[in-house]
């Protein structure tokens, strides 16, 4: 059976060592997704490649498009060069991410690595930078329709990578605002900053046009335990 492309990760950074540490940790939680390091000059010092970034596009590229995350601004602009030399096809489906290195690169892998788009995965990225700013956490939805619903999470290790990326995806898919104990449900990385591990209760909450529906589909989604023991 042939299984569905993922999108690829190529992390450009001006360091080789950093952009391979970053695949290593990415591919704890994303093992089947192709991630790429496309670190340092071609002599192995401080700086970019434009071939080491061209080349790593093409290894990424399976059918379902290409994320690129760089570390600096110049890494930027060796991106943009290499996707210059893309045929014109290839280059639509590659996306040059503004997001932070690490956290977007990791929330991107695991996006990628349960099957979401494009768009998906670049979502997921950018959703670090909002993590990572530090907002104030977000309330309970206002609104006199309000729906909240409580569930125990039953799974062994909860709402790890995986699981959260599941759960954020299908948040994803309601126009309604869902927030999961006050924090957006749509964002990846606060979901997980969460530490909803199993025994723990997640309170869903939404409001407006298809909130109950938004919450229903979240709370069954937590209570089927993700397929986990």
């Amino acid at each position: 059976m042939e299984l569905t492309p993922r999108v690829g990760l190529v992390f450009v950074s001006h360091s080789a060592k950093i952009a391979a540490g970053l695949v290593d940790l990415a591919g704890q939680m994303a093992p089947h997704t192709a991630l790429v390091a496309a670190g340092g000059t071609d002599e192995g010092g401080i700086g970019t490649s434009f071939t080491l970034v061209l080349g790593g596009i093409e290894r990424a590229n399976a059918g379902a498009g290409v994320a690129v995350l760089c570390d600096l601004g110049s890494a930027i602009l060796t991106a943009e060069t290499a996707l210059d030399f893309l045929d014109e096809a290839v280059r639509a489906r590659v996306r040059i991410v503004d997001a932070p290195f690490v956290e977007g690169g990791v929330a991107a892998a695991v996006a990628a690595e349960v099957g979401g788009s494009l768009d998906d995965v670049v979502r997921a990225a950018r959703s670090a930078a909002l993590t990572s700013s530090g907002p104030p956490p977000v309330g309970t939805p206002d609104g006199p329709a309000a729906v909240t619903r409580t569930v125990t999470l039953t799974n062994k290790d909860g709402l790890h990578a995986r699981p959260a990326a599941e759960f954020v995806k299908l948040a994803s898919t309601f126009t309604a605002r869902v927030t999961v104990n006050g924090k957006e449900a749509t964002s990846l990385l606060a979901i997980m900053s969460l530490g909803l591990i199993k025994g723990k209760t997640a309170e869903i909450s939404s409001s407006g046009e298809h909130g109950a529906e938004a919450v229903e589909a979240l709370a069954n989604l937590l209570e089927s335990g993700f397929g986990e023991e």
